[in-house]
């Protein structure tokens, strides 16, 4: 099973305005071997959403997805070569953010596959209360997927940088939303609780693979990004990674948003 993540910075533009004949998310998904594909920050409808994924659907992708609450905000998706046996959206029916298009979960093959898109928050402002209220929640989804006897992946834009290592500028980022103590240790006791970092477990003591830069500047070129593009895989699924890898474009202008693909083969 291949597992892809990537949040796409919209939909319609990942597939058109920063499309080419061979660039984009539609002739990726024409050349990808993933079995299933996370997606995030789609910002659009169900209907808009089916409407730019077409040509992907009309040659043989499975859809699941979590429309935004707000007109172009969030928005996440799970697309699958195999038919989906279960999708269940939002982290809880109670959950003040159910509607909000950050978190969708699927069943496909002997995987269950999530798509999160934590948000991104601002120090010291109301943004980041809801940010902490979000993850708190999330934590006690993953606890009762742990359970879980069948492999478990949760896959997304967590917005949070680990450690120095997913950082390049991280000594500019210490009292920032992304790479605060709190949001770091919140990370680390996710992984504790029995949660792997898979990619970084494969590519362990090494700056990177960072999965996002920014558009501005010389970011890119100077590969001063952030990994914030997670696949935490559950204790039975773990053990399974055996290859990962983020898909970075070759330049700059190959790229049809400011994330990359972050993919892992697991046996």
């Amino acid at each position: 099973m291949i597992v892809t993540t990537i949040n796409v910075n919209g939909i319609r533009a990942a597939v058109k305005e920063r499309s080419t004949e061979n660039l984009g998310l539609l002739p990726w998904l024409a050349q990808t071997r993933s079995d299933v594909v996370c997606l995030q920050e789609t910002r659009a409808d169900d209907a808009q959403l089916t409407q730019a994924l077409a040509p992907a659907l009309d040659g043989g992708w499975y859809l699941a997805s979590a429309g935004p609450h707000m007109k172009g905000r969030n928005g996440v998706a799970v697309l699958s070569r195999t038919p989906f046996t279960a999708t269940r959206i939002g982290l809880s029916a109670e959950c003040e953010f159910a509607s909000h298009g950050r978190y969708l979960e699927v069943d496909t093959g002997d995987l269950t596959v999530a798509s999160v898109y934590v948000p991104t928050g601002e120090a010291e402002t109301d943004k980041q209360v809801e940010k902490e209220r979000f993850m708190v929640a999330l934590a006690g989804r993953m606890a009762e997927l742990s359970r879980k006897r069948r492999g478990v992946v949760v896959c997304g834009d967590w917005n949070i940088a680990a450690t120095e290592l997913d950082i390049k500028a991280w000594k500019n980022n210490v009292k920032k939303s992304g790479f605060l103590p709190s949001e770091r240790q919140w990370l680390a006791e996710l992984m504790a609780s029995g949660w792997t970092d898979v990619v970084r477990e494969l590519h362990p003591d090494m700056p990177g693979p960072y999965s996002w830069w920014s558009w501005r500047g010389k970011a890119f070129d100077n590969d001063a990004g952030w990994r914030i593009d997670y696949h935490l895989a559950n204790a039975k699924l773990a053990p399974r990674a055996a290859q990962a890898r983020v898909e970075r474009a070759e330049a700059y202008a190959l790229r049809w948003s400011d994330h990359a693909p972050v993919t892992v083969h697991y046996d």
